[in-house]
This record gives C-alpha cells, structure tokens and sequence, in this order.
C-alpha cells in the first residue's frame, strides 16, 4: 500500500522537483516550494513561476553517513543554494569534488538520480545543483 502513495506524490510535485517552479505573492515575495499562502506577508493570491535554476552556495557540508536509501552516494556535498529569485532551497551538489566547493560559488539546477528503489527497480529522478558549464 506505500508504493500508490509514493507515486501519487511523486507526481504531485513533479513541476517542483522537475521545472523547480515556485510561487510570487502579489507583494513581490518569491517562494519555493509553491504554497497557498505567502510565508512573508500572509497573502493568498499567489501566482506560479518558473525559478532560473541559478544561484550561489551560501553554506555546505559533507554527509558521510547518510540516511537509508542514500549508502551509494556516500560521502556527498549537501548545500543551501540561493536562487537568483531569493529562495533558498536545500540539495544535493553534484559534478564537483568536495574541495572544489566554496561559499558564493555559483551553481546551476540539474536533473539526477535522487535513489533507486532495487526491489522493485523504480529510480527516483530530482533537482541537484552544479557549478555551470562553460
């Protein structure tokens, strides 16, 4: 009875996790997630928005033991990225060794394996974030 509801939510947010779309109140404030209500100002006329999918680290760690499901890409970079637009958003960093890494670095939204599910062969696709291509 889990897997429907893995794959109903799955589905659920997959602009968010695939488009990286957000939500703009009418005052002006960017969010993301998407959310009925502003969690600046209160206000319920939100608008959707497509995000640029740019931004910079402004804080990063290593997890060297991650929780189950993630054994596989151990150890890797988990950061909190500002986005162009404002929000910040928490994910993985790919593409990049860890020493290459640095505050103020930009990055640029990319579409990896998030983990994959081997007794029933089902991957899981999401929004990681790398340094840009030249």
């Amino acid at each position: 009875m889990a897997r429907p509801m893995q794959v109903a939510r799955y589905w659920r947010h997959f602009s968010e996790k695939y488009r990286l779309i957000g939500g703009k109140c009418e005052n002006g404030h960017v969010h993301f997630p998407k959310r009925p209500v502003c969690p600046v100002c209160g206000s319920k006329n939100i608008e959707e928005v497509q995000l640029s999918g740019k931004g910079k680290v402004i804080s990063w760690t290593i997890v060297r033991n991650p929780p189950s499901g993630f054994e596989y890409y151990k150890p890797y970079p988990l950061a909190l990225v500002e986005l162009e637009e404002g929000p910040i958003v928490l994910a993985q960093l790919t593409d990049v060794e860890p020493d290459e890494i640095d505050f103020g670095m930009e990055v640029e939204v990319v579409t990896r394996k998030l983990r994959e599910f081997e007794e029933d062969g089902i991957i899981l696709y999401g929004y990681k974030f790398r340094p840009p291509v030249e």
